[in-house]
């Protein structure tokens, strides 16, 4: 193996150029040209997901596609339509990068993300306990299910008037591609339905709701759960 090879076969296990330099024993200046070598033979892949979760309990008043076949651990455990995705994908052979999202899937879409930061296992486990710290706890769930639970509720949360939390943006490309053909009718029971946070303006909120809909198309508490 010559050692462009050995060169492609370090990066693909996600070693930065200083690292594949000093495994190979061979200068930095020597390792750089090579690395962007092999980045420009083909389009960057997508990095590879080693874990994704949501909270039990996120199908609560969801319909869900049956064909997709995705399970709720505990289908009754659910916060009131808020619902917790937490992704991370390889950063370098030892760390993840890792973002979470907090989408309420009956009406606002996605209300907060925390992300993209870059964690080791260890911290990785405790930023997920404490993640889904006001949950009945979470599972492992498919990344084609966090994207249609996040990007298909801003979808959702869009035709009511509501844009997504300011800092969605910077995380949302750790969830990867959304073809944007959600297999999730949102809604509490196919219909918006909004109940106050701590941060919310409720005011406002029902405001939005009423240029584009009746009030006979909406329902709303005006407590939070």
């Amino acid at each position: 193996m010559d050692l462009k090879d050995r060169v492609r076969e370090l990066r693909a296990e996600g070693r930065s150029p200083k690292e594949i330099a000093k495994a190979l024993k061979v200068s930095p200046s020597v390792v750089a040209p090579l690395v962007r070598a092999i980045a420009s033979e083909a389009p960057a892949a997508e990095p590879e997901v080693v874990g994704c979760w949501v909270n039990v309990g996120w199908s609560a008043g969801l319909t869900v596609d049956p064909a997709r076949g995705w399970v709720d651990e505990a289908p009754g455990a659910g916060l009131g339509g808020l619902v917790c995705v937490l992704v991370a994908r390889r950063h370098t052979w030892d760390r993840m990068t890792v973002a979470g999202f907090l989408a309420d899937v009956y009406c606002l879409g996605a209300k907060n993300a925390i992300g993209p930061d870059v964690l080791d296992d260890r911290d990785l486990r405790r930023f997920r306990q404490y993640f889904f710290g006001e949950y009945a706890g979470f599972q492992e769930a498919p990344i084609e299910l966090a994207r249609n639970l996040v990007f298909g509720s801003v979808d959702y949360a869009r035709t009511l008037g509501f844009e997504p939390h300011e800092d969605f943006a910077p995380a949302a490309d750790v969830l990867g591609k959304w073809e944007g053909d959600a297999a999730i009718t949102f809604g509490r029971d196919g219909r918006p339905f909004y109940a106050p946070g701590p941060d919310d303006d409720p005011a406002r909120v029902l405001r939005t709701l009423r240029r584009t809909l009746s009030d006979e198309d909406f329902d709303y508490v005006t407590e939070g759960p």
